[in-house]
C-alpha cells in the first residue's frame, strides 16, 4: 500500500492526503519548441534517445514521492532540480514544488528509469489553486541550492503553462478521476552542469512575497 503523502494547505490551516495518486515526471516542458528540439539534438549527440512524444509524461513509483528530510540513493551521480509540482486531489488542484532527483548516469542510457531510480522530494506545503487556467508562473522565482551554493534561480516563464502541462497530461494518460501528482519541468543550471552534493534547498516565490521552501539531504546506500 502507498503511504498517504500529506500536505498542509497554505493559508486555510486544512491538509489534504493522498492516499492512493498516479505519479509522473513531465519532460521536454519549455515553451520554445524549437529550443525545445535544440535540447533533444543535443542529448541524441551524446546518446540520449529522442523522446516518443514532447512534452514527455515519465511515470515514477508513488510511494517515491515523499515531504521526508533525508533519502538514499543507490547511485552515486545523482543531482535534483527544484519543478513546479501540480496536484489534483479530490477534483481540486494545488500547487506545490518538488526535486526531479535523478541517477545522471543512467540518464544517459533510459531517462525514464534514471527518474525511477531516485526519491521524488516535494515539500509539504501546497497552495491552492481555484481556477487552474489562471494559474500563471511566469512571474514566479525558482531557486536551489546544492551544499549551500546557488545552483538554479531564474523565472519560469520559458516553462509550458500549468493549464497545458496538466491538459496534456490527462488527455495523453487519462487517469481517470483520481488524484495524480505531476513535476511540471525546470529552469537551466547557472553553471551548466550537473552537481552531485548532499545538502539540497528548494524555493519558490511568488510576487507578493509569499514562498514555499524544502530542504532535503541525499547519502548514498539502499535507496529509500
Amino acid at each position: 500500500m502507498t503511504p498517504a503523502l500529506s500536505f498542509a494547505v497554505s493559508g486555510t490551516g486544512e491538509r489534504i492526503e493522498l492516499t492512493e495518486f498516479t505519479a509522473v515526471v513531465a519532460g521536454y516542458t519549455g515553451r520554445d519548441a524549437a529550443a525545445v528540439q535544440h535540447h533533444i539534438d543535443e542529448l541524441a549527440a551524446i546518446g540520449v534517445a529522442p523522446p516518443p512524444e514532447v512534452p514527455m509524461f515519465y511515470p515514477v513509483e508513488a510511494e517515491t514521492v515523499s515531504t521526508a528530510p533525508a533519502f538514499r540513493v543507490a547511485g552515486a551521480q545523482t543531482s535534483g532540480e527544484i519543478e513546479p509540482l501540480y496536484i489534483r486531489h479530490a477534483g481540486r488542484y494545488y500547487l506545490g514544488i518538488a526535486s526531479d532527483h535523478t541517477d545522471r548516469l543512467l540518464e544517459t542510457e533510459d531517462i525514464g528509469e534514471s527518474k525511477r531510480a531516485c526519491p521524488k522530494p516535494v515539500a509539504g506545503t501546497v497552495i491552492p489553486v481555484e481556477d487552474l487556467a489562471a494559474l500563471s508562473l511566469v512571474e514566479c522565482t525558482a531557486r536551489s541550492r546544492v551544499d549551500g551554493e546557488l545552483y538554479q534561480e531564474g523565472t519560469l516563464s520559458n516553462l509550458r503553462t500549468p493549464a497545458d502541462v496538466v491538459g496534456l497530461f490527462l488527455e495523453r494518460r487519462d487517469p481517470g478521476d483520481g488524484d495524480f501528482i505531476c513535476l511540471g519541468g525546470t529552469l537551466p543550471l547557472l553553471g551548466g552542469t550537473f552537481v552531485y552534493g548532499a545538502d539540497w534547498e528548494l524555493e519558490l516565490s511568488f510576487p507578493d512575497g509569499a514562498t514555499i521552501s524544502h530542504r532535503y539531504t541525499i547519502s548514498q546506500g539502499a535507496q529509500s
